[in-house]
């Protein structure tokens, strides 16, 4: 019995996509806050368009940047919250004055610190069976913290570590530049 296999390659796709590429300085890092249609440990879900009248009062100046939610315990400043398709988007600077802030950035860099949490008023929600739908929310504090609520809600990105991210960044200010 001969058996043939025959193959069907699939032509190769070609699309063009824009790859923003975010220069980051070396206090500075990314990630997400809030992620929205995912439930947090405590049940509660965020809609899309929670943040919008909280962030179009405030804006990212009057949002704290908080170590493990406290008050007492500034590390940086908000340069942009703004909601995208996947949630709440977060990109801070931690001050490089602030013993904490230094500490945090360290941890940051190893790896052992990447949780990102809110903390809010609830404006405007539903009941659902599984828990809350969160529809409005007043934002008070971004906090990086060890073990946050909501799964996925995590710093995705920090300021250069070594000579390939500086160049990576480079190349996207030179294509920026040749816009």
């Amino acid at each position: 019995m001969t058996v043939q296999i025959a193959y069907a390659r699939r032509p190769l796709a070609r699309r063009n996509i824009f790859a923003g590429l975010t220069p980051l300085g070396r206090d500075e890092f990314e990630g997400y806050a809030s992620l929205f249609g995912v439930r947090d440990g405590a049940g509660d879900m965020v809609a899309p368009g929670a943040f919008a009248a909280s962030l179009r009062r405030r804006g990212p100046a009057d949002v704290r940047l908080l170590y493990q939610h406290f008050a007492h315990a500034p590390i940086g400043v908000w340069d942009e919250i703004a909601e995208d398709g996947r949630g709440l988007y977060v990109r801070g600077r931690l001050s490089a004055e602030v013993e904490q802030a230094r500490d945090v950035r360290a941890l940051l860099a190893e790896g052992a610190l990447n949780g990102l949490s809110i903390g809010f008023r609830t404006v405007r929600a539903s009941r659902q069976a599984a828990g809350r739908l969160l529809q409005e929310v007043e934002l008070w504090e971004v906090s990086v913290v060890t073990f946050p609520l909501l799964a996925g809600s995590q710093v995705t990105a920090i300021g250069a570590r070594n000579d390939l991210a500086r160049a990576f960044r480079d190349a996207g200010a030179r294509l920026r530049a040749a816009e």
